[in-house]
């Protein structure tokens, strides 16, 4: 006998996103996406255009703010990705779930000299 499982796919493809501005702050460096049709949860890529200014303390945690959502992004076990993990521009992949509060990221960043 087969079971029944919820298996949730992201059906519409992978969403590419572009920064549209960085701003620093004392307590978080923020990366803001605008206002987007995304679903709930799901993976998408970030095209981090926008550098993070010299000077900035690397331990603030970065966060992305989309459809007027500031979620911290986190690696695997919580730990927030800081403004010293973010050297460069480049392209990241995030798994985000609205639901259970996730903006993790799933690619990897090339580790700081």
């Amino acid at each position: 006998m087969f079971g029944w499982f919820n298996i949730i796919t992201n059906a519409e493809g992978v969403r590419y996103f572009r920064t549209g501005g960085v701003t620093v702050n004392t307590d978080s460096v923020d990366f803001a996406l605008g206002f987007r049709k995304i679903p709930s949860e799901g993976y998408f890529t970030i095209n981090v255009a926008d550098l993070i200014p010299e000077g900035t303390t690397g331990t603030l945690p970065v966060r992305f703010t989309l459809n007027g959502n500031t979620r911290n992004l986190t690696f695997f076990g919580g730990d927030n990705v800081t403004a010293a993990d973010i050297t460069g521009k480049g392209v990241i992949t995030v798994f985000y779930s609205y639901y259970a509060g996730i903006f993790q990221l799933v690619s990897s960043l090339a580790p700081t000299a």
